[in-house]
């Protein structure tokens, strides 16, 4: 006996969670609702082609930007043109070759345009893919000259109602780079995010955790030394404090960067390349480069990079790692995390051993200027720094001579 399916309502659409794996809720007649493990809702129709056997799946939108009446008219709509032997995907794509030119207008060719100028990490390729999905899902066939401030706004309350502020502020700056971009090219003629200032729930600001406290960081340090991981994940999280760098950058060290006669450590960090691309210096203190040293003959002869991944070589350590090491040294991460060493080493450096803090703000990497509003060089104050990060290791290790 066949299922009598429910139709579904606006009620039980609101409620439904996807309870982290995706679900589907039926409105009959191939129409359903597909909630993915963000519990973002999907409209979806299945059905069978013409003289096959076949299943196909067509996109109707997002829910609630496309009501369920609006999925419920595009189902008769599908299902008018197969009572036809029309395939309704098959017919889409006739009308998008006989209106080819127009489809380079849509948002998401103008977006796809932009992605492919950038020059981003493989990490934030991947997040903004994924954002970009629903975006699409929206707004994605919209010619960009007819995108509206409410267009934005309907896909950023998709992530306020499921309380990811911050994630509903990085769509309206993903769509407003677009939207510039296209102001450039000439195809709009203002990015229409500028009307939505105000109109977004202010994420709360999520600093990274990290210890400042001399006393609690030396058993930090200590505890690191005793790590009892693999031999690579040691050395990355016994280097991690005393460079302070990104964690992202620290994994993606290679050998060729690094020069032991004039021991420096020389790279641009991705954050700032498509901006700026200006070199970091980070000068090794003997500390760093006895480590450097150590872990040399493990893994120079087989990767670029100095901390590769286990599964492979050609691929740089998980972004992960560090985190996890600290979790199984028993720092949660409310506590601590491998970003908070920029933190701490910031804190103490300036408050206990008095360095300058344009000096410490350079080695962290962020823009200083001068009183004339210039950037400083990369090379600037290299002597001084160098005294700073000798001086940093050697802090490290007095602390540590204090854990009993």
């Amino acid at each position: 006996m066949a299922r009598t399916v429910v139709p579904l309502n606006d009620t039980k659409i609101k409620k439904a969670k996807s309870q982290g794996s995706n679900i589907k809720l039926s409105d009959g007649g191939g129409l359903y609702l597909l909630i993915d493990k963000n519990n973002n809702k999907f409209w979806r129709f299945d059905y069978y082609r013409p003289y096959s056997k076949k299943r196909n799946t067509i996109s109707f939108g997002i829910y609630p930007e496309v009501s369920l009446a609006d999925a419920r008219s595009r189902r008769e709509d599908a299902r008018s043109l197969l009572a036809q032997n029309i395939d309704p995907q098959e017919e889409k794509k006739r009308i998008t070759l006989e209106h080819g030119d127009a489809l380079k207008n849509t948002f998401k060719f103008v977006a796809s345009e932009w992605l492919s100028k950038q020059s981003l990490a493989e990490s934030t390729i991947k997040k903004s893919k994924s954002l970009f999905d629903v975006i699409f899902e929206s707004i994605g066939k919209k010619p960009i000259n007819k995108i509206t401030p409410v267009d934005v706004l309907n896909i950023c309350r998709i992530y306020e109602r499921q309380g990811k502020f911050e994630t509903a502020k990085k769509v309206k700056v993903k769509c407003g780079q677009v939207l510039r971009y296209g102001v450039a090219t000439g195809l709009c003629e203002r990015d229409v995010t500028q009307d939505l200032r105000g109109a977004l729930t202010t994420p709360v600001v999520e600093h990274m955790s990290a210890i400042t406290d001399p006393k609690e960081f030396a058993l930090l340090l200590a505890d690191i030394d005793h790590y009892d991981g693999t031999y690579i994940t040691k050395i990355a999280l016994q280097l991690a404090p005393l460079v302070f760098v990104r964690p992202g950058e620290l994994r993606h060290a290679k050998w060729s960067d690094i020069d032991f006669d004039e021991k420096i450590w020389a790279y641009t960090p991705p954050k700032t390349k498509s901006k700026t691309g200006v070199e970091l210096i980070v000068p090794l203190s003997t500390q760093v480069l006895i480590l450097f040293e150590k872990i040399y003959p493990v893994t120079s002869n087989q990767s670029d990079f100095v901390f590769p991944a286990m599964t492979s070589s050609l691929k740089p350590m998980s972004e992960n790692t560090i985190n996890q090491a600290l979790r199984r040294l028993g720092y949660e991460k409310e506590k601590v995390s491998g970003h908070g060493f920029r933190a701490s080493a910031r804190t103490m450096l300036e408050e206990v051993l008095q360095f300058p803090v344009e000096i410490i703000e350079m080695q962290l990497g962020h823009q200083v200027r001068d009183m004339h509003g210039r950037a400083y060089n990369r090379t600037k104050h290299l002597k001084k720094r160098r005294e700073m990060m000798q001086a940093w290791a050697n802090y490290c290790d007095e602390l540590k001579s204090t854990v009993n």
